[in-house]
Order: C-alpha cells, then sequence, then structure tokens
C-alpha cells in the first residue's frame, strides 16, 4: 500500500503546477453622513468591464482576481471619485475601506490591509452570505480575537455545537460522534480513538488552522456517512514574507498541583514516544514493568512550538511557499470522586460502590508542514503532512465494595489499573486545481492516512479483604476469583487508508454582467481502509486459597518477587489457556477492509437574480468486511454490503442584501464503526466492558432545515433557523442481559430529532482615537448562540433479540437519544483594544452550557444512565507588546463544577410487558460517576523573528 501511495504522488507530482487567485473586499462609507455604510456605490477596475456595487451595509467584493497590480475607480453620484491602485496577492484578501464625500478623502483616511483568503473574518462572512450552501466558516482572524486555542474550542463558536466531556468530540444537534464527519482539506482522516469514530478535535492547534468550515446541512460533494455535521479543517498555507516564532507555555492544573503526591504508571517517558512488547517467557511472570505506582515529581504542564514559513518568486509567473510548526504539548490533572455499579432494583443500592483517585499525564506531538507551487496563473499544486502522537498514561485505584453480594460485600476491596496509550497518526495529502478556461476548473486531491493505536502492558490488580468481616483489615488475593481481575494486557490496532477526489467544473449561461448563471460539477471518492487489531491479555490465577500470603496493596511487587510462578500461588493464563496449551499465546484478533466507491454530480443554478438553486445526486458503494478470532465467537467473518442513493437539495433567496431565506433537504446514511461489529470483549474502564455485535448495519438519515440569516454590517450575523431529522433503525449502545451486563451496540428502531437554532454575533461597542496621528480601534463584540432539541425513538427489545442474538430488555419503549441535550447555549465576550500601532490587547470570555444527556440508555428496569448538564466559563487573555513579542494567559474550567452521571429512576414509557424486567427503579437517581477536573492555568510567551 505504501509503494503504491509513493507511485501515485510522484505521478502526481510531474503533473502540471498551480497558481491560486486573490481577492479585494471591503466597505465604503459616507463621509457626508458621519461614516455610515455607502450603498449601492460603483467599484470598477480600470480597463476592464468587471467591477461591482456596494450592498446595504456598504460592502463589496471583487473576487477570482489574477495576481498583479490593480487601479481601483470607486464612484458615486455627486461625490469625489477616488482612483487607488492595490496589489492582490495569490491566495490572499485585500481589504479596502474607502470614505467618499464631496471633496476626495485623504490617504491616512483609506484602510488597506492585507490576509489570507480563509484567514479574513469579512471575506468568510461575505463567502456565507453569498453561498448557496449552509455551511458556516470561522478563520483565524476570528479565532484569535475570540480566544479558540485548538478545533474543538474553535466549532463550539457555532450554534447547536458543544463538546463531549473528557474529550475533543463534540455533539452537533445533539447527535455525538458516530453522525459526524471529520475531514482535512477535504480529505477524510481517520480518529486516533479506537473508541471513537472522529479525531480529537483538540489535536489541532489554532496555529496551524486556517480556517474550519462547519457544514449541518448536506452537500453531495461530501461522503454521505452524515447525520450531524461535516466538519472540515484547512490547514495553514502560508504565502507571505518569511518568518519564524517561537511559543512557549507553562501551567498548572489546580487538582493535579494540589494532590498531596502525583503518581504515574511505571514504564513511559515523558515525551510519550513508548512501547513495551511482550516478553520471551510470559507465562513465567518474566515482564520489565513493576505493578506498584510511581511517585512523579511536580505537576507543572508546559508546551513549546516552533513555527515558520517563506514564499519565494520562482521566474516571472511562478512561486514556491511552504509553512512548518512543530509543537509538543504535555498536561496533568487528578480526578478524586465515586464510580458506583447499576443499582440494585430492590434496595437502590449499587452493586458496586467505589471511592476513586485518577492521575492523568498526556502528551500531544505535532509536526505539520505544506509546500505550494504556483505556475501559469492558472494552477496550483499543493502537498501537506501532518504527524500527530498523542498519548496518556493513567493510573486508577477504586477503594470499595467490588460486589455486594461476593468481592468485599462491607468494603475494603481495592482495584489499581496503571493505562499507557498512544497514538500515532500520518496524513500525506497532495492537491491539485486547475483551471482549463473561463467556464472549466479541474481538482484533484489523493492523501493517505496510517494509525497506530497501542496499549502496551496495562496492568490491573485485585486485592479483597483476607475475611470480609473486617473490610479494614489485611488484605490478600485469597478470595480474587476471577482470573481477570489481575492481569497484563496488551493490544495493537492499525489502520492504513488510501482516500482520493477528483472533480471537474462547467460554468454556463452567461449573464449580462458577465457572470456564469449556472455550474455542473461531476466527482467522483473513493476510500479504501485496512484495519487490523490484536490483543492478548496474561490473567494471574491464584491457587490454594487457604495459604495465601497478606499483600501490601502499595507494594504488590514484593508478592510476586517472594513467589514465582513455581511457588503453586498462582499461575499465568490468556483468555485461550496456560502455557501447556497450544496456541495460548495467539492473539485474538479482528481486521477487515472498508471499500467505498461514491460518484456525484450537482448543479448549481441562478434561477433569477435573488433565487439560486443546488440539487446534488450521490451514489456510494460500500463494502465493510470484518473477519474476527476471538474467545467469544471463535473463528468467523462478516459482511456489510450496501448501495446507497443520497439526493440533497438547497435553494436560496435573497430577499434583500442583508437578508437571506434557506432551505436544505437530504438523504443520507450512519455506518456502523468496525469495532462496534467486532465480537470482541474489551475491557477499557472499570465497570465498562462492551463487545461488538457484527449483525449491526447502517441506518438511514432524511434531514430538511430552514434558515433566516440577517447580516447587519461586515462582521455581524443574526439567525434563526429549524430543522428536523429521520433516523431509520437507530444505532445504540445497550446493556445486554447477562450475567456480565456488558455493553454492546444495536440497531434499536427508528429515531426523530427536531430543533431551533439561534445565532448572534454583535458589534456592542465601537470606537476610534486618534494618538499621534496614528487612529487606534478599541472595540467590544458578542457571540450567542441557543439551540433547542427534542429527540424521541423507538426501543424494540424484540426487534435487538431476533436480529442480534443477544438479550435486551429496554426499560423504555421510547426515549431520547442517546448524548442528545433539549438546551444548548454558547456565549462569548471579547474586548479589543490597540494600544499603540504594535501593541493592542485581547479578552475573552466564554460560556458553555448544556442540559442533561443520556450517557447508556436504560435496561432491566434501571432509568437511563444520564449525564447531569453544567455551565463551563473559560477566559483567554493575550497581549501584544511589540510587533515581535507578545503574552497570553489563559484560563479554563473557572466554576470548576460538579462533573455527575447518574442512574435515573424508571419513567416514562415503561416497558411492562417484557418477562426480562422483574421491577422498576424506584429509589433513584443513584449517583454512578461524580468528580471535579480542576481549573486549568497556563501563560504563553510569544516571539516572532
Amino acid at each position: 500500500m505504501k509503494h503504491l501511495i509513493l507511485t501515485l504522488f510522484l505521478s502526481f507530482g510531474i503533473a502540471t503546477f498551480a497558481q491560486q487567485t486573490g481577492s479585494i473586499v471591503g466597505k465604503l462609507t459616507d463621509k457626508e453622513a458621519s461614516g455610515e455604510p455607502l450603498s449601492f456605490a460603483n467599484i470598477l477596475i480600470k480597463g476592464t468591464i468587471k467591477g461591482t456595487t456596494s450592498d446595504y451595509d456598504g460592502l463589496y467584493a471583487l473576487n477570482d482576481l489574477e495576481p498583479g497590480t490593480y487601479t481601483l475607480i470607486f464612484s458615486f453620484v455627486g461625490y469625489e471619485t477616488q482612483e487607488i491602485e492595490v496589489l492582490v496577492e495569490p491566495g490572499k484578501v485585500t481589504n479596502i475601506n474607502v470614505p467618499l464625500g464631496a471633496n476626495a478623502a485623504a490617504l491616512d483616511e483609506i484602510v488597506i490591509t492585507t490576509t489570507t483568503r480563509k484567514d479574513s473574518e469579512v471575506a468568510l462572512l461575505l463567502e456565507q452570505k453569498k453561498a448557496v450552501s449552509l455551511e458556516t466558516s470561522i478563520g483565524a482572524e476570528e479565532l484569535s480575537r475570540k480566544g479558540a486555542s485548538d478545533a474543538a474550542a474553535a466549532v463550539t463558536k457555532i450554534s447547536g455545537i458543544v463538546k463531549e466531556e473528557s474529550s475533543g468530540n463534540v455533539f452537533v444537534r445533539g447527535l455525538g460522534d458516530r453522525y459526524n464527519m471529520t475531514s482535512l482539506n477535504g480529505l477524510p482522516i481517520p480518529s486516533n480513538n479506537t473508541s471513537k469514530k472522529n479525531i480529537n478535535l483538540e489535536l489541532f492547534d489554532t496555529e496551524i488552522i486556517e480556517s474550519i468550515g462547519v457544514d449541518k446541512t448536506y452537500n453531495a460533494i461530501n461522503y454521505g456517512d452524515f447525520g450531524g455535521a461535516n466538519i472540515n479543517i484547512l490547514s495553514k498555507n502560508y504565502t507571505g514574507k518569511g518568518f519564524a516564532q517561537v511559543d512557549i507555555k507553562s501551567g498548572v492544573n489546580t487538582a493535579a498541583i494540589g494532590a498531596d503526591d502525583f503518581y504515574t504508571t511505571d514504564g513511559p517517558n515523558f515525551t510519550g514516544f513508548y512501547n513495551e512488547e511482550i516478553p520471551n517467557s510470559p507465562f513465567t511472570n518474566d515482564f520489565n514493568t513493576s505493578f506498584d505506582r510511581s511517585r512523579a515529581g511536580t505537576p507543572l504542564n508546559s508546551a513549546i512550538a516552533l513555527k515558520g514559513g517563506d514564499s519565494y518568486d520562482v521566474g516571472e509567473d511562478s512561486k514556491f511557499s511552504f509553512f512548518v510548526v512543530g509543537s509538543f504539548d504535555n498536561g496533568y490533572s487528578y480526578r478524586e470522586g465515586i464510580n458506583n455499579g447499576a443499582p440494585n432494583l430492590n434496595s437502590g443500592l449499587p452493586n458496586s460502590e467505589y471511592n476513586f483517585d485518577k492521575f492523568s499525564y498526556k502528551t500531544a506531538t505535532t509536526l505539520m508542514g505544506n509546500l505550494g507551487f504556483n505556475m501559469d496563473d492558472h494552477s496550483k499544486l499543493r502537498y501537506n503532512f501532518l504527524m500527530l502522537n498523542n498519548s496518556e498514561q493513567k493510573l486508577e485505584e477504586f477503594n470499595g465494595i467490588l460486589d455486594r453480594e461476593d468481592d468485599a460485600p462491607e468494603g475494603g476491596g481495592f482495584i489499581r489499573r496503571s493505562t499507557f496509550e498512544r497514538t500515532t497518526l500520518m496524513i500525506h495529502q497532495l492537491l491539485g486545481d486547475h483551471e482549463l478556461s473561463d467556464r472549466l476548473d479541474v481538482n484533484w486531491a489523493i492523501g493517505y492516512n496510517d494509525m497506530t493505536n497501542l496499549v502496551p502492558d496495562r496492568r490491573q490488580n485485585t486485592l479483597l479483604p483476607y475475611n470480609n468481616n473486617q473490610p479494614n483489615g489485611p488484605k490478600s488475593f485469597r478470595l480474587v476469583s476471577a482470573a481477570s481481575a489481575n492481569h497484563r494486557f496488551f493490544q495493537e490496532l492499525t489502520e492504513d487508508e488510501l482516500v482520493a477526489n477528483i472533480a471537474t467544473s462547467f460554468k454556463f449561461s452567461k449573464n449580462e454582467e458577465e457572470e456564469f448563471n449556472g455550474k455542473i460539477t461531476l466527482g467522483y471518492n473513493g476510500r479504501f481502509k485496512n484495519v487490523n487489531f490484536e490483543s492478548t491479555q496474561f490473567n494471574y490465577q491464584f491457587l490454594n486459597p487457604n495459604s495465601q500470603p497478606f499483600v501490601d496493596p502499595y507494594n504488590i511487587d514484593a508478592y510476586f518477587n517472594e513467589y514465582n510462578t513455581t511457588s503453586g500461588y498462582y499461575q499465568i493464563r490468556t483468555f485461550r489457556g496456560t502455557a501447556s496449551l497450544a496456541g495460548a499465546l495467539d492473539p485474538q484478533t479482528y481486521g477487515g477492509e472498508q471499500l467505498i466507491h461514491a460518484g456525484f454530480a450537482t448543479l448549481e443554478y441562478k434561477l433569477t437574480p435573488k433565487f439560486t438553486l443546488f440539487a446534488g445526486f450521490r451514489v456510494e458503494q460500500i463494502v465493510q468486511n470484518i473477519d474476527w478470532n476471538t474467545v467469544i465467537q471463535g473463528i468467523g467473518e462478516n459482511e456489510l454490503d450496501t448501495f446507497e442513493w443520497l439526493p440533497s437539495l438547497a435553494l436560496k433567496y435573497e430577499l434583500n442584501d442583508k437578508n437571506n431565506l434557506r432551505f436544505a433537504a437530504s438523504k443520507t446514511y450512519t455506518l456502523p464503526q468496525f469495532k462496534e461489529r467486532a465480537p470482541f470483549l474489551f475491557q477499557e474502564e472499570i465497570n465498562q466492558d462492551s463487545f461488538g455485535n457484527q449483525y449491526l448495519t447502517n441506518s438511514e438519515n432524511y434531514n430538511v432545515d430552514l434558515r433566516w440569516e440577517f447580516f447587519p454590517t461586515k462582521n455581524e450575523i443574526i439567525s434563526l433557523g429549524v430543522f428536523g431529522k429521520q433516523i431509520n433503525n437507530a444505532i445504540n449502545k445497550y446493556l445486554v442481559v447477562s450475567a456480565a451486563n456488558n455493553l454492546s451496540y444495536a440497531n434499536t428502531g427508528d429515531a426523530t430529532a427536531f430543533g431551533a437554532e439561534l445565532e448572534v454575533r454583535k458589534n456592542i461597542l465601537q470606537l476610534e482615537k486618534t494618538v499621534n496621528e496614528t487612529s487606534l480601534e478599541s472595540r467590544l463584540s458578542g457571540g450567542l448562540n441557543v439551540s433547542y432539541l427534542n429527540t424521541n425513538q423507538d426501543l424494540d427489545s424484540k426487534k435487538v433479540n431476533e436480529e442480534t442474538g443477544y438479550s435486551a430488555a429496554f426499560t423504555n419503549t421510547e426515549a431520547a437519544l442517546e448524548g442528545a441535550s433539549d438546551l444548548i447555549l454558547n456565549a462569548d465576550l471579547s474586548y479589543y483594544t490597540e494600544l499603540a500601532p504594535d501593541k493592542n490587547l485581547r479578552a475573552t470570555v466564554v460560556g458553555n452550557y448544556f442540559s442533561d444527556r443520556i450517557y447508556a440508555l436504560g435496561s432491566t428496569g434501571r432509568g437511563h444512565l444520564v449525564d447531569q448538564g453544567y455551565i463551563s466559563l473559560d477566559f483567554i487573555a493575550k497581549a501584544a507588546l511589540s510587533k515581535r513579542f507578545s503574552l497570553g494567559l489563559t484560563v479554563n474550567n473557572i466554576l470548576n463544577p460538579l462533573i455527575e452521571r447518574t442512574n435515573e429512576n424508571a419513567e416514562g414509557d415503561l416497558d411492562t410487558n417484557n418477562p426480562a424486567i422483574s421491577a422498576f427503579l424506584e429509589k433513584g437517581p443513584i449517583t454512578t460517576l461524580s468528580y471535579k477536573k480542576g481549573t486549568n492555568a497556563s501563560l504563553t510567551l510569544s516571539y516572532k523573528f
């Protein structure tokens, strides 16, 4: 596969090179009316017939201009005409704000700035205003102004989006990870987490982002595995003068720094580039790492980033550019709280009841670079490389009741789990855009993604009181019955994927203004993924219970140092058996391939000057083969083969220059993930085991949106939208009725979602003052978006039982969707002031709220597991102290709310006819998880050379 990628890259590399166009945007104001917007003024490129007029807000835009110097003529009846010479640079937007009046404006009244097209807040808002689709874009300029530090924080500025707890994944309109898609420069990318479909957005620092587009309505050019949003990250493409910059950050987490001692697991290093192989003689306990915890130093968070870029003219018409950034970030966190199992229906008491401590150390290493070569005014070629290595080592300790009717029923049980997980993702992309004529464009892209996920030598120990009647007495392995309660676990998952896009667009029906009314686009997308997973677990089975010695929970190594595998106290076995069994070291595996071939066609046509249609049709052939060799299901294989027809329609009507009315409708699908279909037992969390369902199939989604948009000024928007979704054969996580009470996945029934969204971005106050003949600006701006959502789904236990072979007993016959909050609110307030030409201060307060949402559906008479809603508050400030030096302060999770998950009482539409449900929980809610994350504070120093 890798040789194939290299060959394809070289083949495309000798193709035609590329060139970008530029744009001019700006605002015209009326000097005779105290700077009010000047509507319907004329802007003409001298010596041509190309031009435009300003809208109600005085805004104008001239797009797709070839690089070079132009003279613009600004005119209005009764006003002095202005001629301004401006340089258009490739891939950039030149902002020219011009006051017109009875007399000519002075040069210092005309404001000219240049930035990249996707950086510019004004340009992106103009694009959103003129586009037919409902995509919302956030550029680097706005990200900096609002203090967003990564892609996850950036997208929460958009209505209906909220971050998932303890991750960088997001819920869009109440729809979680499985319903969203993430792409980089238009090409899909894999997740960095085996349990997630999408990559952690926190890994994308805003320093490498040019803009982020979030499309909550379906467009046929995108893959059809869509329900919530398609999030497309555009990586930074530098085309300016050479620069280099270094950022250094240090900070603390108040919970981690406040712990009496901070502990880590033995083995992993500071950088996160670590692996531990299975030893040659594992059945003799020949392992290199300790079961005991290690005391760490002071838990201070730190980060360093180096970045730079430059561009060079090559001959008269060509330009070469590059941008590179490398960073390393680490962070410590600590949590203490409670972690309980499912409650008993009669007593209401949880079957397991722990107090827990969790020590975590995370690292993130990023290396990104891109190369661009532009040639011949009509083509561009770009290569992008991205490497992400993120790791986490967790030390978790649980004390209390393991099983109220069996292990440590009076308390005194002890569990320690030491986990190191590392994911390395490598992305290569080659992209080309070619303007063959003023009517015909061709663009293509090819990418190769390689992901490796490792869990090397996860260790777990379980100790019980020597005597159950003495919970505070000495502990030992004497009463431990399950061999898997003490184990070492090794896992490796690899995914490699080839992705390819090609599309051609043809413009037709030129109008009187020399613009085309229509455009047809035809294209092909392909995804070819291979997945391989294997794991081996070494379980410690304890023998001779009456002679087992006492064990110190904080010196477990002493036991194994004194007693080896020949002592008769224990033996080591895998899930397949002991060393005497042939094949005992054979790993449990699953793997397979996913092939998607897709063709699409879109038509964009301006039916009238105000009414535009955008219609699309897409077909996808999807094959997902999976094979396995596991203890649960033995050796087997399964194939999901489906052909999807995916129509889409978008309509836009311009009520006037300030108001748009939009409508969109589409059909899409949701595809199950490999892990959800693999019949493999995943023991990833204490109190939370899961396995896949090979009979899982895709669900169908029907989507409709209606939205009104109002653009008061160039950087303000007020919008109100309503939407609806019908999800047939929805996929859910559920509790399997069995002695183990494991979680699995099933197509549980049909679902609906209806909601409304309100978004407001407003300049509250804007002032200008002149100091030493220099105009300085101060502004106060705010943003608010609110989303209300109502969801409902059918829960059909009989359907699940018949389709999966596993037993389901949903407490309710209907319920809300997992992860769907009724109310989501995001708000920010930003203040910016210029102190001098190269000195400014920016401060932002960001608040988020989500209401309660279902984590897992209620089963066997228990109510739903519900994540309680809470408010979060962040503060970000950045001061530019000179042209080269800046200082930043960030304080996250200021309120430090209680994070709580509860098992609710059985309420609503109960399944009283299900014989598998003997009683209903009425003594809740019972807290199953509770902790605080602490407040994170950091200081950043930046210097630009």
